[in-house]
């Protein structure tokens, strides 16, 4: 079967709706305490067609926290099918959860809004799937028994924070950190040559020029 494809009006209101969700985590994980009309203007639609779509600035959290919720658990429920080698298993759970950068929505949205009863149940379904991540990693012997899913979580955290040059840059960076906790949680230890060149001393003080 093949999908019918939109109408005009359907496909331009598709295209603003990805423009919108875009500028939404660009303008609000650089600052939650940004106005609504500031999505507008960065997603380059009008305000009024921002609100056809999201009543307000709430509603646009939930959506976003809630698209990052499902890509989590998408990519979990991705690492959990491989029944290969459980090192690499956990590893790409690691990488797809990196790649996903949905840990810098809960750095900087984390009890900016009220969630809905959606939310909490994809709360508690991600939460699930990466304690059985967890749990399968440290039962095969590739994990160290003593790090918890909430350390996996903090480390996640740590590396979201990483934001350096371009986008490339900084997932090039964010890979070549991640490496190197990867290494410290296995067992046994790893020791292996880290991806990517480190951070130049010319880029952490160009963070300070204006």
């Amino acid at each position: 079967m093949t999908t019918a494809p939109m109408s005009g009006r359907k496909a331009q209101a598709a295209r603003n709706d990805e423009l919108i969700l875009q500028a939404a985590r660009a303008v609000f994980t650089a600052d939650p305490g940004a106005p609504i009309a500031a999505v507008a203007e960065k997603a380059g639609v009008g305000i009024s067609a921002l609100y056809r779509r999201y009543p307000s600035k709430e509603a646009l959290l939930q959506k976003l926290c809630g698209d990052g919720l499902k890509l989590y658990i998408a990519v979990t429920e991705r690492a959990l099918a491989d029944q290969g080698d459980p090192w690499e298993a956990f590893a790409g759970y690691m990488r797809g959860i990196v790649d996903a950068d949905t840990n810098s929505l809960t750095i900087k949205l984390a009890g900016t809004f009220q969630p809905t009863e959606e939310l909490y149940h994809d709360a508690a379904r991600s939460a699930e799937v990466a304690e059985e991540v967890h749990r399968r990693a440290v039962a095969a012997g590739v994990l160290r028994p003593d790090v918890t899913v909430a350390d996996l979580a903090l480390l996640f955290e740590q590396i979201a924070s990483i934001k350096l040059g371009d986008a490339e840059r900084t997932s090039q960076l964010r890979h070549r950190y991640l490496a190197l906790v990867m290494d410290s949680l296995r067992v046994p230890p790893a020791h292996r040559e880290l991806p990517g060149p480190p951070a130049r001393d010319e880029e952490l003080s160009s963070r300070w020029t204006p």
